[in-house]
């Protein structure tokens, strides 16, 4: 049997189209029904001084559900002759190994504040992805979010979520 007629490792594997277009497409249906509904809530129409606050919003959101609708409806009609594929499992492996400490990033600018947190992430990928040794790592994860501080708080009097540990820190 030669290489061509082996069939690819487990990590190679690819994965198709159809779940990641119907996904990716509900999902944003959702956030488009989401946009419909609250530029309904505070008004599409015009008022006195022009469009009211919901006008333009209102029909970004209608565009994104016709076009997302589009592409949900058309997955589904080529649903069994679609053998086109989206991605290599090892190539998921890598989106996700970067996705999720980023979502674990946004809860924790959340739970413990942007500066803390954004340490570290920088931390994380500098050790994880990058193989730096603690030292740069240390200067960089501090520094940054240090320099950040001093720009948008100092600087630009833009305060940026704080959590408790820089509550009780006064920052």
């Amino acid at each position: 049997m030669s290489g061509m007629d082996t069939p690819p490792a487990h990590d190679d594997a690819p994965v198709g189209n159809r779940w990641p277009e119907l996904a990716v497409s509900a999902f944003l249906m959702i956030i488009a029904l989401a946009v419909i509904a609250d530029s309904v809530r505070v008004g599409t129409g015009w008022g006195e001084d022009g469009p009211r606050s919901g006008y333009f919003p209102f029909y970004i959101g209608c565009a994104l559900l016709l076009s997302s609708g589009a592409v949900l409806v058309g997955q589904l009609l080529r649903w069994r002759g679609d053998k086109s594929m989206f991605a290599e499992r090892g190539q998921l492996k890598l989106v996700v190994s970067v996705l999720v400490p980023m979502v674990v990033y946004v809860v924790g600018v959340f739970a413990i504040g942007i500066y803390f947190a954004s340490a570290a992430l920088i931390a994380y990928f500098m050790l994880r992805h990058g193989k730096y040794r603690w030292m740069p790592t240390a200067a960089v994860s501090i520094g940054v979010p240090v320099f950040f501080l001093l720009v948008f708080e100092k600087w630009f009097l833009v305060p940026l979520p704080k959590g408790p540990i820089e509550r009780l820190l006064g920052m």
